[in-house]
């Protein structure tokens, strides 16, 4: 259900009413913004790729097969035509070329898009057309004169809350923009303004609904933006002189604007499903940096009901990444290349690390000293080493995955080992769960918890000694605890297979696990199985490393 506002006679009545719109070409719908090429991608930017894909393959192993996982630059605006002109290129030569970055950057990290549109693209042009046609039809958007402090670094006109005054250098004092510091400039100008206050108790109600955005701080943001700031009493300018930016998509019927680079820009996520054509709508997640929030939580879906539409079902957003505790910029020069650090550390190396340490509701900090400690300590020595251990020849010479009897296993294991067993029970729900919600940092701490436990307990039991004795029982008790160790290796190599693919997929190869038994319903245990006829198999012969140490 859906509240939307119309004004009759200056009268403001509330209709309720439901959209039904089918979802006949996906399961889900994943988006990430699309990425702006006034520069070269950097670990923010991946960061939030990666969370998408993350996602994406955990949704994927739910058997949600015909998952969108959409992504894209944005490729408009004043910043592109600064940027361009800068570095000597013309505007869509140097379009072509970031853009190109990016799609590397995808393929370089493993990051399985299904989409990646470009706002330069002829297919999305015409989806902005129509889209803007929609909102003119229903009268949503006007022509007339639009004044206010216009910040050109941000390309945006912002209302009086929005400004700060702070000194210059001489002890002046000047405007800026409240968010972002930069210079503001006051703007007279005409041009086409959308009427964002009719739909303010829309807005609310959305913003309302449980996990419309999370975390619940930035929710809480946005409501106090509507309420306090008076953010959507205003209505938007959605477009700009011609003569003042020309690279972009020209308004419909009027040579003499063109239309506002954010707007352009998230009408993207339309072009995905062939808008007007309306299938496979509305977004389940749509994953967002903090510093394009307002964009997203107040126009965005502002714009959507407007044009009859359904708002996304949910914002996942994500606070920046600090290098060494300072604010990433170019002037500093501490901007991470992905680049780069692909080639230091390799893909896993960076996957795991950042998915590992980010955390959505405050700002992550990045630093190479710490990557190698968290990788080589939990890569190499917890995750890596366990599988080393339980499948060296000294150990398990028949090289063989032991099969599970209960009663062994009960003898052996059940009580000795109940943190363990407790701990692998509880992977496949509760990590799934952080997953959903984008905290893949809590699902991956829990994973490497009964990786620890597992390596304590093994050590316990000094498998060593087990193995230089003939008894029966401690022959018995060995292939229990060599069962206990590998189903658990097992376990967590596929709930971990949306962080680290690639070597969730090398160790479970080496246990010889059939592709079609990696799926996230695959997660639970085999012990819980209840029956005492599971087979052991080999091992694959091909010695492997899991996960090298890096040196510094």
């Amino acid at each position: 259900m859906y509240l939307k506002m119309n004004f009759l006679s200056k009268k403001r009545t509330l209709i309720l009413y439901c959209y039904k719109h089918s979802r006949q070409k996906s399961d889900y719908f994943i988006t990430t913004p699309i990425y702006y090429v006034n520069s070269a991608p950097h670990i923010g930017h991946l960061y939030t790729s990666l969370l998408a894909d993350a996602l994406y393959r955990h949704q994927l192993m739910q058997g949600k097969t015909s998952t969108v996982f959409s992504t894209g630059t944005d490729e408009h605006g004043t910043k592109i035509q600064q940027a361009a002109t800068s570095n000597n290129i013309p505007l869509k030569k140097f379009c072509d070329k970031i853009s190109q970055e990016f799609l590397k950057m995808n393929k370089m990290y493993d990051i399985k898009s299904t989409n990646f549109t470009r706002t330069t693209d002829l297919n999305h042009r015409s989806t902005v057309e129509a889209f803007w046609t929609k909102l003119i039809e229903k009268g949503h958007i006007t022509l007339g004169s639009y004044e206010g402090w216009y910040c050109d670094a941000d390309e945006a006109f912002l209302s009086d809350h929005q400004i700060s005054i702070i000194k210059d250098n001489q002890g002046k004092d000047i405007k800026v923009s409240a968010e972002s510091g930069r210079s503001v400039t006051w703007v007279e100008e005409t041009n086409y303004k959308f009427n964002l206050p009719r739909f303010k108790e829309d807005l609310k109600y959305w913003v309302n609904q449980a996990k419309s955005i999370q975390p619940e701080k930035f929710r809480k943001i946005v409501l106090q933006w509507i309420d306090e700031n008076g953010f959507a009493d205003e209505p938007v300018s959605v477009s700009r002189p011609i003569s003042r930016v020309h690279w972009a998509i020209p308004v419909p019927g009027d040579n003499t604007q063109t239309i506002y680079v954010w707007l352009d820009a998230l009408v993207n996520y339309l072009t995905v499903i062939g808008y007007p054509q309306v299938r496979t709508w509305p977004p389940d997640v749509q994953i967002i940096g903090k510093d394009i929030l307002k964009f997203h939580a107040l126009y965005w879906p502002a714009f959507l009901i407007a044009a009859d539409l359904e708002p996304p079902r949910s914002l996942l957003v994500h606070s920046h990444w600090t290098v060494d505790g300072e604010k990433m910029s170019k002037s500093k020069g501490n901007i991470v290349c992905p680049f780069e650090s692909l080639q230091k550390y390799g893909v896993n190396a960076v996957r795991y690390f950042l998915l590992r340490e980010g955390t959505p509701h405050s700002d992550s900090n990045y630093s190479n000293t710490k990557l190698l400690r968290v990788v080589n300590s939990e890569l190499a020595d917890t995750f890596g080493n366990l599988l080393s251990r339980c499948c060296g020849k000294t150990i398990n010479p028949n090289q063989r995955f032991p099969s599970y009897i209960e009663d062994d296993f009960n003898e052996y294991c059940l009580e000795s080992a109940k943190d363990l067993i407790t701990l692998v029970d509880s992977l496949q729900d509760k990590v799934s769960q952080h997953y959903e919600e984008l905290n893949f940092y809590k699902g991956i701490a829990l994973i490497m918890q009964a990786l620890r436990e597992a390596n304590r307990y093994f050590e316990y039991n000094r498998p060593w000694e087990l193995r230089k004795s003939n008894e029966t029982h401690d022959v018995l008790h060995l292939n229990s605890l060599l069962y206990l160790i590998m189903e658990t290796l097992r376990v967590c190599s596929i709930v971990l297979m949306p962080i680290v693919p690639d070597l969730s997929t090398k160790l479970l190869n080496k246990l010889n696990i059939p592709l079609n038994e990696r799926n996230w319903s695959n997660a639970s245990p085999t012990w819980n199985i209840k029956k005492s006829n599971i087979i052991s198999q080999e091992l694959n012969k091909e010695k492997i490393i899991l996960f090298k140490r890096i040196e510094q």
